[in-house]
């Protein structure tokens, strides 16, 4: 090797550590100059603060707004292997912040004046967002450096619904969150619920919250329903492109995800989903809304964008104290049906969701393949047995509880309905319980038999892979096919010519009995703490706290702190899991190599 080329090899792996160097550098500044962002973000907004203040803070702002136009330039130099829809993003955002900077100092008065596209931001609006979009992806792509540490993924997941209620506490405990101020565990209370999608509410959430705190629980909602871990797997695997086998491998069991192929598109098509979803029943909402109900245009969106995410993660909040019972909107079938249909949606499931949308794009494939007059078309074998099974699950419930409300509650809650709406409203009650939490009749008027049938559905609650919690559907539907089985002298369980795996099945009978021993002991906490409530209604909001559902009997807001707490408690069990956190925190035997004599017990 000639001197030429020793020196050429050592500029360049010179230059390379030097490159590194400086991509890390600027990480750690974009993370920490995003990091205080935020943070003066939450004083400005969350706090009553004197002009002079918020002069500077704005000043700050545009300081801000330099920095990361300089920091994000040359990150675009210097980080080559990316994917091209991160290069464009990053170039989107230098190109806002360029207009930021630059348009104080240099475009004409004519431009700023009539052409600016920041003319009619005033209060810094893009800054904010930008601040926010890029502390967001600077934590995700160092969230993918904790997958590969040897955490458990069922901690890493109990971790971060309770990082998130934690932030969710702090926030809503903000002065301008609220009108008048809230207690500590109302606020934790209020977060718990809203994180695990519940919607159970120890507060007005009408009253008790400004548009500030509403948007904090919308916030906490969406980050609730999806999980916290599906916007930071995406962020991260969009950013930094760190899919390694390990990361997919967790990647995988949190999406539910067959395989480790398409990652990243199954988890883009998650959020695509969700949004176009959402975006739909907004705007359904919105057009079946009487304009004379709120008073201006915006109130009106506000109120169709809250419910509609609120639905579509299942979450029961409203921001109306009476939610879908109040009288401008108890006769409102259209948005009633949208609301129970978003329900369904959420709740289904996202591993459901990406299965029918395969099929579709088979099916697509094969109308042009038909077009195109081609002899051979492609029949799929696509829909699994577990879509099969939560969906005829979800079906017969839907039925069963629709016809059973229609009958129980004809002459009692219903009889101020007409034929029509008795119908839509017994359809709705089968829904809501479904770990959605939305009422159209007041559950304080309804009768035992309903009470009962209402805590079963919210007992079995949504679908594996969805917004919503309980144990199940799949879970309930493998026990009711385990005891046809055993009727039958069969020892294992067959569907559809597939067998249930025996691990599937042993893990639905360890859900049910955990559900039922962490809802018993909430039952018997509540109990004890509130002496004069009926045993019933403690029950129906323990089974609601534990099913993530938020119907209530008008009885939370009353509840002391201690049945709050316990409550608390039971919506984290409830969303996170009982079993997941079992999971968690015992020791797992990777493999069994002996075998021990079978003997039989006696069990009838």
């Amino acid at each position: 090797m000639t001197r030429t080329k020793k020196y050429l090899l050592l500029f360049n792996e010179t230059f390379g550590d030097f490159k590194k160097l400086i991509l890390k550098l600027t990480d750690s500044l974009l993370l920490l100059m995003s990091l205080l962002g935020v943070i003066c973000m939450i004083y400005f907004f969350g706090f009553d603060i004197q002009a002079y203040i918020k002069a500077n803070l704005e000043i700050f702002f545009q300081f801000l707004a330099s920095i990361f136009l300089v920091l994000l330039t040359i990150q675009l130099f210097l980080k080559r292997k990316r994917k091209i829809q991160a290069i464009l993003f990053d170039f989107l955002l230098i190109s806002l912040l360029g207009l930021m900077v630059l348009e104080k100092y240099t475009f004409p008065e004519w431009f700023k004046e009539n052409l600016s596209i920041l003319s009619f931001l005033q209060k810094n609006v893009v800054i904010y967002l930008i601040t926010i979009v890029i502390f967001i992806i600077e934590v995700s792509k160092r969230s993918l450096f904790i997958f590969l540490s040897k955490i458990n993924p069922a901690v890493l997941f109990i971790i971060s619904f309770m990082f998130i209620i934690i932030t969710g506490t702090g926030l809503l405990l903000l002065p301008n969150a609220t009108t008048n101020g809230i207690s500590f565990i109302d606020s934790l209370f209020t977060s718990t619920s809203a994180v695990c999608v519940t919607g159970l509410a120890s507060v007005d959430t009408q009253y008790a919250f400004t548009a500030l705190g509403k948007g904090i629980i919308l916030m906490l909602i969406q980050l609730g329903g999806l999980g916290v871990m599906t916007f930071t797997s995406f962020f991260g695997l969009f950013f930094s492109g760190n899919d390694s086998f390990r990361n997919n491998m967790f990647i995988k069991d949190m999406i539910n995800n067959d395989t480790l192929a398409d990652i990243f598109k199954n988890l883009l098509k998650i959020l695509v989903f969700t949004l176009v979803i959402e975006l739909a029943g907004a705007i359904i909402i919105y057009f079946n809304i009487d304009r004379t109900f709120f008073p201006d245009e915006a109130a009106n969106l506000r109120y169709s964008i809250f419910h509609s995410i609120s639905a579509f993660c299942n979450a029961g909040f409203s921001t109306l104290s009476q939610g879908l019972y109040d009288i401008r909107f108890r006769f409102n079938y259209p948005v009633h049906l949208t609301v129970a249909f978003l329900i369904i949606l959420g709740g289904i499931g996202f591993p459901i969701l990406l299965n029918y949308y395969k099929l579709a794009k088979h099916y697509l494939h094969n109308f042009f393949r038909k077009l195109k007059s081609k002899s051979y078309l492609h029949k799929p074998n696509i829909i699994n047995i577990n879509t099969r099974i939560v969906i005829y699950t979800t079906l017969i419930l839907l039925f069963f509880g629709t016809v059973a409300f229609f009958f129980t509650e004809y002459n009692n809650t219903l009889k101020e309905h007409s034929l029509g709406g008795k119908i839509v409203e017994a359809f709705f009650l089968s829904v809501t319980p479904r770990t959605a939490g939305f009422n159209t009749v007041d559950y304080g008027a309804i009768l035992p038999s309903t009470i009962l049938l209402t805590i079963f559905l919210m007992w079995v609650g949504a679908s594996p892979g969805s917004t919503g919690g309980g144990i199940k559907t799949s879970s309930f539907a493998i026990a009711i096919l385990n005891v046809f089985s055993i009727a039958k002298g069969k020892n294992r369980i067959e569907v559809s010519r597939k067998e249930i795996a025996d691990d599937s099945v042993r893990k639905a009978f360890a859900t049910i009995l955990l559900s039922l021993l962490a809802i018993g002991v909430s039952i018997l906490l509540v109990s004890s703490f509130e002496k004069g409530e009926k045993t019933l209604a403690i029950a129906f909001e323990c089974f609601s706290a534990f099913g993530t559902v938020g119907l209530s009997n008008n009885l939370t807001p009353t509840l002391s702190p201690e049945s709050k707490w316990v409550l608390v408690f039971t919506m984290f069990l409830g969303r996170v899991g009982t079993l997941t956190i079992f999971v968690a925190f015992i020791r797992k035997v990777n493999s069994l190599r002996y075998k021990y004599p079978e003997e039989n017990i006696i069990i009838n």
